[in-house]
């Protein structure tokens, strides 16, 4: 028996945490679009890449906390060697 492949919106908004009012409003679209969309099981162009633009934003915001946390301790680590040179 093939599995059937979940929505897009009902995967994302699983795995985001959110309702779709939430993530409606996050990708510029209405939570009655999203509702209709999983209930025809059909998705559109436009609302599929909108749904892949939010996902690659949350994961480029990540990637620059991540670089940030890591320029702060290099920098700490960099005072921290300047430190024991000057003793």
């Amino acid at each position: 028996m093939e599995e059937k492949e979940i929505h897009l919106v009902k995967k994302v908004s699983k795995e985001l945490g959110l309702t779709y009012k939430e993530l409606a409003e996050r990708i510029g679209y209405t939570e009655s679009n999203l509702r209709k969309s999983v209930s025809q099981n059909k998705i559109s162009y436009q609302l599929e890449k909108a749904i892949k633009l939010y996902l690659r934003i949350l994961e480029l915001e990540q990637k620059l906390e991540d670089s940030e946390k890591s320029k702060r301790e290099i920098k700490d680590n960099l005072k921290t060697l300047m430190s024991f040179a000057s003793d």
